[in-house]
């Protein structure tokens, strides 16, 4: 005797259906990037100035992120530097930010409104500082600048403060010793260029673009700082940040340096604040890391963030999201 397959109702087969759709559904969500929902919305990502390392850096990120998080828009906002951008994050004016680990440091040790809520991200690339001056200047250690006009960076900058401490270190009092001229990188250049100033400061990568291009245009020199770090790493908690290093020769190949240049180096760190979003930051992070080396075709100094170095952000705390992408990466 044939079987005869039982009949099924209608209402039994619409909630099979409705069973297996539940179980797919289920399916998608979890091979979704991070098994979660679209991230959407807007982000403010504090700079520098807009022929700084920063802010390049800032661009390049942008695209980046519009790539691996489409339904979040993105907004560069151009700063003065180290300083200002912390405030601006501290203050939710923006969401993240790029700053030297001693500006850090000094927001968190002058007690400025905020410091407990910032949070790191990565530590990226280390700045040089880097002092210049004419080709044929008398100008052979900042010692040298007494009496001369010199450009040590906007008030919401970095370089701000390590020109005055390079300039305490070497005996100078920056306020009296010296003629200090509040100006960036976006016009340091050009005001040497018309001896408006003898000398400037600057603290980024290697190479700046805009101390490069001053190079093909002007004859200048770097100066060495290197014999100052001692005098400077005594000054404070901030300035145990800065370590030795040496710029090579071909960093600016038009400068008149016949040699490497001593000098000293601070690391940036991509900061964030406490309740930024545990899933933006992390994304944030991960696309920090893994656009290091498209973005380090354009600005080298990307070329150096290092997943195994990232994760030490000190002296700020691993915001929760970044420390979830670190531990799944973690081999």
């Amino acid at each position: 005797m044939p079987l005869v397959p039982p009949r099924i109702s209608r209402r039994r087969a619409l909630r099979a259906l409705v069973a297996v759709l539940a179980v797919l559904c289920a399916l998608l969500w979890w091979l979704r990037p991070f098994g979660r929902p679209e991230l959407t919305g807007e982000l403010t990502f504090s700079t520098g100035v807009q022929t700084g390392v920063y802010h390049r850096y800032g661009q390049l990120l942008e695209q980046a992120l519009a790539k691996d998080i489409p339904g979040v828009r993105v907004r560069l906002q151009t700063s003065e530097g180290s300083q200002q951008n912390l405030q601006r994050v501290a203050d939710g004016e923006a969401d993240f930010t790029v700053a030297t680990a001693d500006a850090v440091a000094k927001y968190r040790v002058d007690g400025k409104p905020g410091a407990d809520r910032l949070r790191g991200c990565a530590r990226l690339y280390d700045d040089y500082v880097q002092l210049v001056v004419p080709a044929g200047s008398p100008v052979q250690s900042a010692r040298d600048l007494r009496g001369k006009r010199v450009a040590v960076g906007q008030n919401g900058s970095g370089v701000r403060l390590i020109s005055e401490r390079m300039l305490t270190a070497a005996g100078l009092d920056p306020a009296r010793d010296i003629t200090p001229v509040s100006i960036g990188i976006d016009t340091m250049p050009a005001e040497l260029e018309d001896g408006w100033i003898d000398a400037f400061f600057w603290s980024g990568g290697l190479p700046t673009n805009a101390v490069r291009e001053l190079s093909e245009r002007f004859e200048i020199r770097l100066v060495q700082l290197g014999d100052l770090l001692e005098a400077l790493q005594a000054s404070g908690s901030p300035a145990r940040y800065y370590r030795a290093a040496v710029m090579p020769q071909d960093a600016y190949a038009r400068a008149r340096n016949t040699s490497t240049v001593a000098t000293v180096a601070v690391p940036n760190l991509l900061v964030t604040r406490e309740d930024t979003g545990a899933e933006l930051t992390e994304q944030f992070t991960k696309t920090v890391i893994n656009s290091r080396d498209e973005i380090g075709r354009q600005v080298h100094a990307a070329q150096l963030v290092d997943l195994r170095t990232a994760i030490y952000t000190d002296p700020l705390e691993l915001h929760t999201g970044a420390a979830r992408y670190y531990r799944s990466v973690k081999p």
